[in-house]
């Protein structure tokens, strides 16, 4: 089952509990009306009789996946990073906090290394790399040839 499609029908889930039509519908078996039947519709976790448990069941099985630290194989890198600064500057912080967690937080990395480590995450490397310098995450010496976490 894809990761993704785990993660949608979590989120259906959520919205579920946290609608009273919604929860009423699913668990209590309340008349739909045509807006609440449309969004249930979309769930591939509620049958005529009810919520599929063995599907939520292997939902949550994926969900617990993502906790343990082989969560990033789900995933594939980052293709295009945000444009904006807004939405690009975070992650490209989470991103290098995740490599120097791995490679070690105190010590210096070449540049090649940093940029293989960073190019598990993301396609645009130097984009990272500078977003994380110009924050102040990292630290780069003054030829370049190595960085260090500041974190």
């Amino acid at each position: 089952m894809p990761l993704r499609e785990s993660v949608a029908r979590a989120r259906q889930a959520v919205a579920v509990l946290a609608s009273p039509s919604l929860r009423s519908a699913i668990v209590g078996g309340a008349a739909l009306d045509d807006r609440t039947s449309a969004a249930v519709a979309a769930f591939d976790w509620v049958g005529d009789d009810g919520p599929d448990t063995a599907l939520l069941g292997r939902t949550a099985q994926d969900l617990q996946r993502l906790q343990g630290p082989a969560a990033l194989l789900e995933f594939d890198r980052i293709a295009r990073m945000p444009v904006p600064d807004d939405q690009r500057h975070p992650l490209s912080v989470r991103i290098v906090e995740l490599v120097f967690e791995r490679l070690g937080t105190g010590r210096p990395v070449t540049e090649s290394v940093l940029n293989a480590a960073i190019a598990m995450f993301a396609e645009d490397v130097a984009i990272v790399r500078r977003d994380a310098v110009d924050l102040g995450v990292l630290v780069r010496t003054d030829d370049g040839a190595s960085y260090r976490s500041v974190g």
